[in-house]
């Protein structure tokens, strides 16, 4: 079976709208599992006191300190906060940082295929953010603990059990590749089989989001790397040359073999390409005046994954990906979209006047009157 190719009407007809709106609805019902490196995400909140006298730096008046999810935590958070089923895999050490970890989770998220892992260092971004009385906090700086990244032994067998034992009733599948070797091109490859044996009428989407090895991943439904990371990966340079995207696009297809390609361009969009069909150009959504991208990424994916386990086409699927994309950058912190308020977005900013297509190709499915 293939994913839907779900009607696509013109740029700005209603249609569209309740069709998107439709597929939001839809969420409450599928099940993702999320499985990939958790990061713990530390931020600490302070207010300016002074310049030192000891050195020409801030003196910062403590305030607060939050921990939440980052990595496949915060792709599993967001799932669950859209309205759908999570399942979690992955691994935290058996520290206090991992403990904290696992009670920051959304109640929604099944967190019973996290592993905790003796002598293993659950990594730590903590962020310092600091700001006067009636402004805004800002990072000042951030400090990395590692957890010895990549990892030295193989994956644990219980966790590769998990994940196994979670993809056998999933309708979508979301791999999280932050670099600890856990996740692995053959688990993503026996991941694929597994969905592939199960008898169902709509396919089940494997989709990766890799930080540093994109090209590793063969023949899964679709990646979502970002514009930085294609440039690393094929070493060219893109910016707003429209010609090199394309050209860097269709490369990831022919070398990845996937159904589609989703690349997040920060305040330029994002970019979907798919074999044989035009690619779609899609605006940002909101404005261009961010207030923190930490974690955009994963709101991507996991928007992008559960729309397409309710049904939607990758056109729709990226479309409700933009939105939350775009809804997710103007919180401070790793933060979460709701399907409330990407119900809002899109019934407020249905007008796609704006959306480009780099080719002439097919019409994108839209059905024609009989006559």
């Amino acid at each position: 079976m293939i994913i839907a190719r779900s009607v696509h009407p013109l740029p700005g007809e209603a249609e569209r709208r309740e069709r998107l709106l439709a597929l939001v609805d839809g969420f409450s019902s599928r099940r993702v599992l999320v499985a990939g490196d958790l990061i713990a995400d530390q931020f600490i909140y302070g207010e300016v006191a002074r310049v030192s006298r000891e050195a020409p730096v801030l003196i910062l008046k403590y305030d607060a300190t939050e921990m939440l999810a980052g990595g496949a935590g915060n792709a599993a958070n967001n799932v669950a906060s859209l309205g759908g089923r999570a399942t979690l895999a992955g691994l935290v050490g058996a520290d206090a940082e991992g403990a904290r970890l696992l009670a920051s989770f959304d109640r929604a998220v099944n967190t019973r295929g996290v592993r905790r892992l003796r002598g293993h260092r659950t990594p730590v971004k903590t962020r310092i953010l600091a700001g006067g009385v009636h402004s805004a906090k800002q990072q000042v700086v951030r400090i990395d603990r590692e957890s010895g990244w990549p990892l030295r032994a193989p994956a644990p067998a219980a966790f590769v059990a998990a994940v196994r034992r979670a993809a056998a009733s999933c309708d979508a599948v979301i791999l999280s590749d932050y670099g600890s070797g856990l996740v692995t091109p053959g688990l993503a490859d026996s991941l694929r089989m597994i969905v592939q044996q199960r008898a169902r009428r709509r396919e089940v989407p494997v989709l990766v989001d890799s930080r540093y090895r994109p090209l590793d991943y063969r023949g899964l439904t679709a990646c979502t790397p970002n514009e930085a990371e294609v440039e690393q990966v094929l070493g060219i340079r893109v910016d707003d040359d429209a010609a090199a995207l394309e050209r860097a696009g269709r490369r990831l297809l022919a070398r990845t073999k996937m159904r589609a390609v989703l690349v997040t361009r920060g305040s330029r969009g994002m970019a979907l390409f798919e074999p044989k069909r035009p690619t779609a150009h899609i605006p940002i959504f909101g404005s261009d005046e961010v207030a923190d991208v930490t974690g955009a990424g994963d709101t991507v994916i996991a928007t992008f994954g559960l729309a397409l386990a309710a049904g939607a086409s990758f056109y729709e699927a990226a479309r409700l990906a933009n939105y939350a994309g775009g809804l997710v950058v103007m919180k401070r912190g790793t933060a979460t979209v709701s399907a409330r308020e990407l119900g809002e977005a899109i019934a407020g900013d249905h007008d796609t006047a704006t959306e480009r297509w780099s080719q002439e190709g097919p019409e994108q499915g839209r059905r024609r009157a009989r006559r």
